[in-house]
């Protein structure tokens, strides 16, 4: 079993920066493969990015590639998602999920466990 909490969202302005948090529980931490996810409303779940269990994967969808950078300490069952250049379509609730095994994906459908989620809001 592994739990998540999310913290770090807020209110920013376009062109600024934001760094989400997830917390994870277990003791297995580096095997789970991380992911990132968000919601915006009115619309569907859309994968940010993903980090495999030991680091060395990562992924990224195309509207973040070269703003947004994932990245984990196994030590502190953590994982961070640096936003720069925020834009007001990355407006959004983000949420944090866990893989069973440590392989990073892009489908949602791939993650066991999610957190609730945390609002950024990038105003214009």
């Amino acid at each position: 079993q592994v739990q998540l909490e999310e913290s770090g969202g807020g209110l920013v302005q376009a062109g600024d920066s934001l760094r989400i948090s997830c917390a994870a529980s277990g003791r297995t931490f580096s095997s789970n493969a991380m992911g990132w996810f968000r919601q915006a409303p009115g619309k569907d779940r859309e994968f940010v990015a993903a980090i495999s269990g030991g680091g060395g994967s990562i992924l990224y969808a195309d509207s973040v590639k070269g703003r947004f950078t994932i990245n984990r300490d196994n030590a502190k069952n953590t994982v961070w998602l640096q936003m720069n250049s925020l834009k007001p379509e990355d407006t959004a609730d983000y949420f944090c999920a866990a893989r069973y095994i440590s392989w990073a994906t892009m489908l949602s459908e791939q993650y066991k466990y999610w957190g609730q989620g945390t609002q950024v809001t990038v105003s214009s």
